[in-house]
């Protein structure tokens, strides 16, 4: 099949992740990729934020970014025009964004079946998060992509349920989660020769990977090692940087535990491996009500003991004391609580570690399962047709 891929994406990070993940499976199971999209960052080391569009959503009016926004449709709308006439594409695969017809309007002209992947509710993330100005038309933008895409896969059922109440009929939303390419993790150490290359021989660790952000709790990860006596062994592994590095190691050197916390800054995406492996506990911290964290599955396809919040997006993945232990996130102490208890259970440790391993296998939690999917509606949309 010759599928053309969009997207609106300039930032190296998780949504990079997914992106190139996807196109990497479609093309390893024969199937042709075209990518339109905005220049490649692809020799930018991951972390890149994107660049000279972040200065402009840094400084411009609100009002005036999302205009341009809008306005870049057109020329997102001319990019797959010139994709469509060259290649002859079977079908559009696009990555859902704000303010971002032109897949829509493409797909309608040259009467091509669209997938839209989508991986949060835009309009309600940035109207919470950066504050949007042309709501009205924010709000329009999302309901058009929604409602005229053939079919739409969030990447949660609690996300689906939020299209759905754009009036998106349930048929045509198809939950699709973030995966796994295993092939980036068959390759690493097993525990304890990560621990001893990491100069943690013999610690427990207790590990986070991701973008590191206050309302994550890692803070009281600290009070907990705080409390431990001298020679304890649990010592934290940060996988990752973000703004509340700083706050987490002022943290650690007021509680004198420095020695017992190791930050790495921004590791690259074949280095992940080799860091998560020295694991014993993998921290899932707080996570957005809608979000299908990436961290979360690569802690499942190394078999680790994870500890995540008890909320309806993370229990379509994990179950208590079957493939982690949960906790109530509306509990200050629930995280704390979580940690020490499979601190003090080595058993159940390694039975959540086990069959969070076999979950990958079980539930198909690959990339490469995602294509054959993606692949599987494109053919059905292309019968019915």
């Amino acid at each position: 099949m010759r599928i053309l891929y969009h997207h609106r994406t300039r930032s190296k990070d998780g949504q990079y992740v997914h992106i190139e993940e996807m196109i990497h499976a479609l093309r390893s199971q024969g199937h042709e990729v075209i990518i339109a999209a905005p220049p490649s960052i692809e020799n930018e080391d991951f972390g890149a934020d994107a660049g000279a569009v972040a200065l402009l959503k840094r400084w411009l009016p609100k009002w005036f970014y999302e205009v341009m926004e809008l306005g870049y449709s057109l020329v997102a709308y001319r990019r797959l025009v010139k994709a469509i006439k060259a290649h002859k594409p079977d079908c559009i695969y696009e990555r859902y964004n704000l303010f971002l017809p032109a897949g829509i309007w493409a797909a309608r002209r040259y009467k091509l079946p669209l997938l839209l992947e989508v991986n949060a509710p835009i309009l309600e993330e940035r109207s919470r998060y950066d504050g949007l100005s042309l709501t009205r038309l924010a709000r329009w933008s999302q309901a058009y992509a929604w409602k005229n895409a053939d079919v739409v896969l969030p990447v949660t059922q609690v996300l689906g349920d939020i299209v759905a109440s754009y009036g998106v009929d349930e048929k045509r939303i198809v939950v699709i989660p973030n995966g796994i390419n295993g092939e980036r993790f068959e390759s690493a150490p097993d525990v304890e020769a990560a621990k001893r290359a990491l100069g943690l021989g013999g610690r427990l660790v207790l590990g986070f990977t991701g973008f590191v952000r206050d309302w994550h709790g890692l803070d009281k990860v600290l009070t907990l090692i705080a409390a431990d006596p001298p020679d304890s062994l649990r010592h934290l592994l940060v996988v990752g940087d973000g703004p509340a590095r700083a706050g987490l190691e002022r943290q650690a050197r007021e509680l004198g535990i420095e020695n017992r916390v190791t930050f790495t800054g921004i590791v690259g995406r074949d280095d992940v491996a080799r860091y998560v492996a020295a694991f014993d506990i993998a921290l899932q911290p707080a996570v957005v009500a809608y979000a299908s964290p990436l961290k979360l599955f690569e802690y499942l396809a190394l078999g680790k003991a994870i500890v995540g919040p008890a909320q309806p997006n993370i229990e379509e993945i994990l179950r208590q004391d079957h493939n982690a232990v949960l906790f109530d996130p509306a509990d200050p102490d629930g995280l704390a609580r979580a940690v020490s208890r499979l601190c003090g259970d080595a058993a159940l440790r390694a039975r959540v570690a086990e069959n969070a391993q076999r979950t990958i296998d079980d539930m198909q939690l690959t990339w490469g399962a995602n294509a054959r999917k993606v692949v599987g509606l494109f053919g059905a949309l292309r019968s019915h047709a």
